[in-house]
């Protein structure tokens, strides 16, 4: 933490505003990156499956190195992992933006990630350290939300743009001049924040075993629709994951000083919490990319189109997130909040599975966002507080790290899953003669189809597993303060 002296001393409006920039280039990259994705599949040869590697490849960075990231802000220094992490953005988005190939465009984005997540693991706490007074707390986590919300609608209208005037690669150019400017004054007003020094230890190993456990994986399921690999082939793969993923948790149960400390699975709260993070943002990475796949492969959308057919999800979560869920979980309670959430939430995607080949966007897909949005709005800082109220004081931190790893590994999977299930649904109909544009669509349906059952079990998890009674020995989960760190990225979906 930043002595008293020198915190008094730092421009605390620049200095918020640098953190914020950063936000928003990740939750704008997220979003362009979604509208641009058919023009980069039409443009690098991806095969449906295999274009969300775009998407995977730097969830699967980011989920598994936030942990690691975390500790080295503990141990080098929050400024020092910061602009590191900005700088690895910056550099990766240059070389997306002159990739000429699907591989270099894969490498680039999990670089991305590599930087996502550096920077991400420290910024809320840089945060609080530049206003530990709680008033003035709560008005810099409200602007860095709104930052986060405005970025995601914004995003959908810069992607179609960018990609309709310029072209693919400058989605990612873009970010450079944001970068640079963001660097040249991070350096000059950002406080240094001493740590604990690299002796006293980071475990590698573990950000090793887990990264490679979830990107084989992820791997292994969007191979199941190619004809690359046999199925004796794919178990071996599928084999190894859970192999690598299990030495994760073994290392995690010996280290000295683990990533992620096993006491924290002893609450059944934080437990049943994270596995519906798990299933909600599966649910929403998966439904983000397989929509616009669905909006310009089937209804013909271009990409302005398709950014300007997203906006009212966007800003209706924005809406609810800012300015009415806190009030409802204050009044009805976090498990109320959530369990309306995931209703609306799953009969969204249910209606969405039925729009039909010649679709009119305004009857059968605007609806449905804006039912989605009110369903995401309510449900993700619903179970993000819930989460958290299941943690003792003193693993806070260790909570806010599992449920951003969740999150993300959670998009990462569920993405896999969904497309696969897409690609192979509409493949089988291809084969058995159905029209392309028909298979394509009944393809993405099955998809939402299952999007919506990962939000079901997330309410039957919510009902039997979560309580309204306080736990022994946390919070009481009504009133629970949420830490900064906890705090949820509304535009992330």
């Amino acid at each position: 933490m930043t002595p008293p002296t020198a915190q008094a001393r730092i421009p605390r409006g620049p200095a918020l505003t640098i953190l914020c920039a950063m936000q928003l280039m990740i939750i704008l990259d997220g979003t362009i990156v979604t509208v641009a994705l058919p023009t980069i599949q039409s443009g690098l040869g991806f095969s449906q499956s295999g274009l969300s590697w775009v998407v995977n490849s730097y969830l699967i960075a980011f989920a598994g190195l936030l942990l690691l990231s975390g500790r080295l802000g503990d141990l080098i220094g929050t400024k020092k992992v910061f602009l590191a992490g900005l700088v690895v953005f910056t550099a990766a988005s240059l070389v997306c933006g002159l990739a000429g190939s699907s591989e270099m465009l894969i490498a680039g984005r999990f670089l991305q990630g590599i930087g996502a997540a550096l920077a991400s693991a420290v910024v809320l706490g840089m945060i609080v350290g530049l206003f530990p007074e709680p008033n003035e707390q709560a008005k810099a986590m409200g602007i860095y939300s709104f930052v986060s919300a405005g970025g995601g609608a914004l995003g959908l209208i810069a992607g179609g743009v960018i990609t309709d005037t310029f072209g693919w690669h400058w989605v990612f150019l873009i970010n450079l001049p944001i970068g640079a400017v963001t660097l040249l004054f991070g350096l000059r007003l950002l406080a240094e924040q001493p740590g604990l020094g690299l002796k006293a230890g980071a475990d590698a190993v573990g950000a090793v075993l887990v990264t490679a456990g979830l990107s084989l994986g992820v791997f292994t399921i969007s191979q199941v629709s190619e004809d690359k690999f046999g199925a004796g082939e794919l178990s071996l793969y599928g084999a190894v994951s859970v192999v690598l993923l299990a030495g994760f948790v073994w290392r995690q149960a010996t280290a000295r000083r683990p990533l992620l400390a096993l006491r924290i699975f002893r609450s059944k709260e934080i437990v049943g919490a994270n596995i519906a993070v798990v299933l909600v943002f599966s649910a929403g990475f998966g439904f983000q990319f397989l929509n616009a796949l669905y909006l310009q492969r089937v209804l013909g959308f271009d990409s302005m189109q398709t950014g300007l057919a997203f906006l009212p999800a966007p800003l209706v979560i924005g809406a609810m997130s800012l300015f009415f869920t806190a009030k409802l979980v204050a009044r009805h309670g976090t498990r109320r909040v959530l369990l309306t959430g995931l209703l609306f939430l799953g009969v969204g995607l249910l209606w969405l599975s039925r729009a039909p080949v010649d679709g009119d966007y305004w009857v059968h897909v605007a609806p449905t966002l804006v039912v989605q949005g009110f369903g995401m709005g309510l449900t993700v800082p619903a179970v993000i507080m819930r989460a958290m109220s299941g943690a003792r004081p003193e693993d806070a931190g260790l909570a806010s790290g599992l449920n951003n790893t969740a999150q993300q590994a959670g998009a990462a999977v569920g993405l896999a899953v969904l497309a696969t299930v897409a690609t192979s649904h509409s493949n089988s109909l291809v084969a058995d003669g159905r029209p392309e544009i028909q298979a394509l669509r009944d393809g993405y349906s099955l998809a939402f189809v299952c999007a919506a059952g990962f939000v079901f079990v997330a309410w039957l998890v919510t009902f039997f597993v979560l309580r309204d009674a306080k736990q022994p020995g946390t919070a009481t989960v009504e009133s629970v303060e949420v830490t900064p760190e906890a705090a949820p990225t509304v535009g992330h979906i």
